[in-house]
């Protein structure tokens, strides 16, 4: 009887988890206000709120993100018109063309032919089409949101895995009914001869291979069709991960990018290291390296690595691999020739993609060199380039068509409408990147950034190399529960006091936890794209689980060889650099006349 009682008490108390969360939470912290020096102690109260906010989702993301606005202004922390500009600097510009841009690419379905192109180049055997799903979803993701490119591929993979080998309802009623019959039977499988299923005779219709008799007994079947089965979850669960790995390539790829940059600017004004053209340069080649030993994984763990990869086979796999080809060309050839506005749409991202790479590539002279210096930035170059699309003809313009009275006239359409962009773009991402900015101010202004790099001296004592991997598997952890964005609002600013404290270039600490918060890929929940993949109903946690785990330790290894080698020639990550060492000094300076005034209230 107990026990019931407290098992429907945990329920209702389940049911408002998230109020008592919002109650409880500025309660259980309230202490922050009294036992720390005032003002770092209410920026610190805030920030901890904001965190279990974030963490549980008591509010909705954008909603938390809007605290900055009313807590720190009220707590005499930093006044409302330094925390307002916050919400739309430069960086959000930088973001929303690159949302707007995507949102042009998916109004046209230019996407949709870049993946039937991939993918009919990189052949249909499994292992060759799991990296074709993958190479496809890396680079839609540089450009478009993982979760729009997760949604795109899908089905993509879906019909194709249909034409190799069937309905997958079918396919794993076989599974079932063959496992049944192992139960129920003491007589071994092996000595049973098969029948042909109405799936592989339907195998071998509509081509021009003669009919293959089947002389597997029903253990070889059922071993195919469990290697069918893998083989489905490996399509379905790369695609989501390559989507997370692809994300990090561009700046605007993905939201923890463009938070380093706008905190970059806030702590270190003078740091223009980074921008579009040197992050690519950078995180290219270690998208590349992750994505090669991904694949090596997944096509490992799911079935795709096998001779057949060197070696054709005439059998039914042939025929299915003929069918999915045969497919993929299919849905291809109905996309006809390529129109005036794909063309249009393809001409612009590759003008935006140039014009970004070129400005400023510190290599060589850039293009912004033209201008006066300091006033031409990436989120220009961006801004320019999404309002031509705005009013930039989606047919073909002809001057016949003036001086013809019988043509058809029809609206003027432009490459992109408003309404769609509105429609597009994730405007609670944008007020979420706001609200990590505006932390980040406040955390700067308070003196609680440097408070906290203060206590985190003992961690001098441990090698930068072994620390960047130590904060690259925190945060890889760390952002398996919580939203990517919200945890590198929370931790960047405290991972540059500490990178200050230790003398380290901060670029060495940071850089590795920026591209470590998109590394979630352990749980359905980690990112919207596994939890799409996920709500297919095909994979299991443990699958996700299973393949995540090792996917997170090779991430985590590619990203330290990438900070220990081009990263440190790219970002001269060996010496402490003369951009930082403004902000440590005034860091130092305050706290000297903090020691001189409290060494004369003492005296006095």
């Amino acid at each position: 009887m107990l026990w019931m009682k407290i098992s429907v008490l945990s329920k209702k108390l389940w049911c408002v988890h998230k109020q008592l969360i919002l109650v409880l939470t500025p309660l259980v912290f309230l202490p922050l206000l009294f036992t720390l020096p005032e003002k770092e102690g209410k920026c610190l109260y805030v920030v901890v709120l904001m965190a279990m906010f974030w963490c549980t989702e008591a509010l909705p993301l954008a909603v938390t993100a809007m605290l900055p606005v009313c807590l720190f202004p009220t707590l005499g922390i930093l006044p409302a018109k330094k925390i307002c500009p916050q919400y739309f600097i430069e960086t959000n510009f930088l973001f929303l063309s690159g949302l707007v841009l995507a949102s042009s690419i998916e109004e046209w379905g230019l996407h949709r032919r870049i993946a039937l192109k991939v993918l009919s180049i990189v052949g249909v055997k499994p292992a060759w089409l799991i990296l074709g799903m993958m190479l496809t979803s890396s680079f839609l993701s540089m450009w478009l949101s993982n979760t729009a490119t997760t949604a795109m591929m899908l089905p993509i993979a879906n019909a194709i895995l249909e034409s190799l080998f069937g309905d997958l309802e079918t396919l794993k009623q076989k599974c079932k009914s063959v496992d049944d019959h192992e139960n129920a039977s003491s007589v071994k499988l092996h000595s049973l001869p098969s029948m042909p299923s109405e799936k592989q005779i339907m195998a071998t219709e509509g081509t021009d291979t003669p009919e293959l008799t089947d002389p597997r007994t029903a253990e070889e079947s059922r071993a195919e069709a469990q290697y069918q089965l893998k083989v489905w979850k490996g399509f379905l669960i790369c695609i989501p991960y390559a989507a997370s790995i692809g994300g990090t390539a561009t700046l605007t790829g993905t939201a923890p990018n463009l938070i380093l940059i706008g905190q970059l600017k806030s702590y270190f004004p003078d740091c223009d290291l980074i921008n579009f053209g040197s992050w690519f340069a950078f995180a290219f080649p270690l998208m590349l390296l992750f994505l090669f030993l991904g694949w090596l994984w997944i096509a490992f763990l799911y079935g795709g690595l096998n001779t057949r990869l060197c070696f054709t086979k005439q059998d039914r796999r042939t025929q299915a691999e003929a069918r999915a080809k045969a497919l993929i060309k299919e849905d291809y050839r109905k996309l006809g020739p390529i129109n005036f506005a794909e063309g249009a749409i393809s001409f612009f991202f590759v003008l935006f993609a140039i014009l970004l790479f070129t400005r400023d590539p510190k290599f060589v002279t850039g293009w912004s060199v033209f201008f006066k210096k300091g006033y031409v930035s990436d989120a220009v170059t961006g801004v320019i380039i999404v309002s031509i699309l705005f009013f930039f003809p989606s047919q073909k313009p002809s001057l016949r068509w003036w001086s013809d009275p019988q043509a058809l006239n029809t609206p003027y359409v432009p490459l992109l409408s408003w309404k769609k962009a509105q429609e597009s773009v994730p405007w609670n991402i944008i007020m979420l990147l706001g609200g990590g900015f505006a932390m980040a101010k406040a955390c700067e202004e308070s003196g609680l950034a440097s408070w906290m790099g203060g206590h985190l001296q003992p961690l001098a004592q441990v090698p930068p190399a072994a620390a960047v991997m130590l904060i690259t598997a925190f945060l890889a952890c760390f952002t398996e529960f919580a939203s990517n964005t919200a945890t590198i609002i929370i931790f960047l600013p405290v991972i540059a006091e500490l990178a200050i404290n230790v003398s380290v270039n901060p670029l060495y600490f940071m850089i590795p936890a920026t591209v470590g918060c998109s590394y979630a890929f352990m749980l359905p929940v980690s990112t919207p794209p596994n939890s799409i993949a996920f709500a297919s109903g095909h994979l299991m946690v443990k699958d996700m689980v299973k393949t995540g785990v090792v996917m997170n330790i090779l991430g985590i290894l590619s990203v330290t060889l990438a900070m220990n080698t081009w990263g440190i020639a790219m970002f001269n990550l060996n010496t402490y650099p003369e951009w930082a060492v403004p902000f440590n000094k005034s860091a130092l300076v305050t706290n000297a006349h903090l020691s001189v005034a409290q060494s004369l209230n003492a005296t006095l």
